[in-house]
């Protein structure tokens, strides 16, 4: 098994920020990170086996099928929150049931984003 250890990011904002901000930068975005290579895999298969041809998109509609797969499919955004809180110590998981809604929030958009900043690896 090829165990992951989550990467520490620097220069992230901690001082004066809200306990789900700062849950956000030292769990969630460290974590996404981790995965990064998972969840481009996991939105390539999406792709496929929709036959959606995504490359021959405009940045613009790339970026709306983006938005409008974790908006419309809600058993694909589970999943990908799934590969993200997964990740997650009991303590952090106390963290995550008090807030869990806004959290699965960040969680989707910080994916969204890292997804859209890599569509030239998923070729």
């Amino acid at each position: 098994m090829n165990k992951k250890n989550r990467p520490l990011l620097q220069n992230l904002l901690q001082e004066g920020t809200s306990e789900i901000e700062s849950f956000q930068n030292t769990t969630i975005r460290p974590i996404v990170k981790m995965q990064h290579q998972l969840l481009l895999i996991s939105f390539k298969n999406y792709l496929q086996k929709r036959k959606i041809d995504f490359e021959n998109y405009s940045e613009k509609e790339k970026l709306n099928q983006i938005n409008s797969i974790f908006t419309k499919d809600i058993a694909y955004k589970n999943i990908s929150l799934g590969f993200i809180v997964g990740h997650f110590s009991i303590q952090e998981c106390d963290l995550y049931f008090k807030y869990s809604s806004e959290i699965h929030k960040r969680i989707i958009k910080i994916i969204q984003q890292r997804i859209h900043d890599s569509i030239s690896e998923l070729k």
